[in-house]
């Protein structure tokens, strides 16, 4: 009966696909944008990953995917620079409840060891309650890369809504699998290069650090309006022998201010990308006008019109984007839509660069 059931449903997607109209108000119920998409039949699969136990400061990023996804629905499918993305096919799946438990123990875990400022070598118990920690963000690494390892098989694009930056070292590993080689273009107010901040060895704030030193399928690391970081995160960048180049957030500006237009800019940083190039997007990377709800904001950053020359240089210069993940947007707690309209906003223009560079 649950197969009958699933099949109906899957019979009766295709026959909303068929007469889908992109002009129509979206439904309360419609999938992400208001699409009417299974997985199976859509090109852009997307993996929402509510996780968020490493988070230090602020909070309220595991709710980011649902965000997302309800200010989704009001975003006007034709792009006048991408054209018609929705065509190809989009969908979200389901979020996962075991991610949500896992979240619910490794946040509480977590608050142990944040609240006694890191672990204590003389202190096991703070030792024991980040190991609990590691071995759960293990388990939500490992469930993020089987799933996109799965759906990259079928032959799909895949993203992935987060979260906070800690959920993103599955699908870069997934992706470097299959694209060796690959690029990682990662917009981010912070350098995220710290080695097991506060003692977990997957925090937020050490992703990229991971993804350099455990993935070798990742040829460079591009980083783009960075303006906080640590001193010991700046020596890892000098030591990294080019494989790491970020593009400071007060270096842009200065050159801005000197005259220098922002897309020449863009071209420098994108050339020192290769072929494939996967998106590490991390919204605080913006202006925290337009995120104030996510988890560490830091004045400056870039611009929305300045974030999608990000993403049309790349396109432009005939590199492929063969992935992506959005990270950090945390709904504003008193209700406010924001921080996901801009998110979701921000994803339809990734998914249709994404399948831009795909045509070109």
């Amino acid at each position: 009966m649950r197969v009958a059931k699933q099949g109906q449903a899957f019979i009766l997607r295709r026959a909303m696909a068929t007469h889908f109209d992109p002009g129509a108000a979206a439904g309360a119920d419609s999938g992400i944008f208001g699409l009417p998409h299974a997985p199976e039949e859509a090109h852009v699969v997307l993996v929402p990953v509510p996780f968020e136990a490493t988070t230090s400061y602020g909070g309220g990023t595991s709710e980011g995917p649902a965000a997302v996804l309800q200010a989704s629905r009001q975003v006007d499918l034709f792009d006048v620079e991408t054209g018609r993305p929705y065509e190809r096919g989009i969908a979200l799946l389901p979020e996962s409840e075991e991610l949500r438990a896992w979240n619910t123990r490794a946040k509480a875990r977590a608050q142990v060891v944040i609240e006694a400022g890191g672990v204590n070598p003389s202190q096991p118990e703070l030792q024991a309650a980040a190991d609990d920690v590691n071995q759960l963000c293990e388990k939500m690494n490992d469930t993020v890369y089987r799933t996109t390892k799965h759906w990259l098989e079928q032959g799909k694009r895949v993203g992935a809504v987060g979260g906070d930056h800690s959920i993103s070292y599955g699908i870069i590993q997934a992706h470097a699998e299959k694209y060796p080689g690959m690029g990682v273009l990662h917009l981010d107010a912070h350098a995220d290069l710290r080695n097991a901040y506060e003692g977990f060895t997957w925090s937020h704030a050490s992703i990229m650090y991971n993804v350099v030193k455990r993935i070798p399928g990742v040829k460079s690391l591009v980083q783009v309006s960075v303006r906080d970081m640590s001193e010991e995160e700046n020596q890892v960048i000098q030591d990294s022998q080019g494989r790491i180049r970020s593009y400071f957030d007060a270096t842009l500006q200065q050159r801005r201010f000197d005259g220098v237009p922002w897309n020449r800019q863009v071209d420098e940083i994108i050339s020192h990308l290769p072929e494939h190039v996967y998106l590490s997007f991390d919204i605080d990377g913006l202006d925290p006008v337009l995120c104030p709800h996510t988890g560490t904001p830091v004045p400056g950053g870039l611009s929305f019109p300045e974030a999608i020359a990000l993403l049309s240089g790349v396109v432009r210069s005939g590199r492929t984007i063969v992935g992506f993940d959005l990270t950090e947007v945390a709904p504003d707690p008193e209700g406010g839509e924001w921080d996901g309209n801009v998110g979701a906003r921000l994803l339809y223009k990734m998914i249709g660069w994404m399948l831009k560079s795909q045509r070109a």
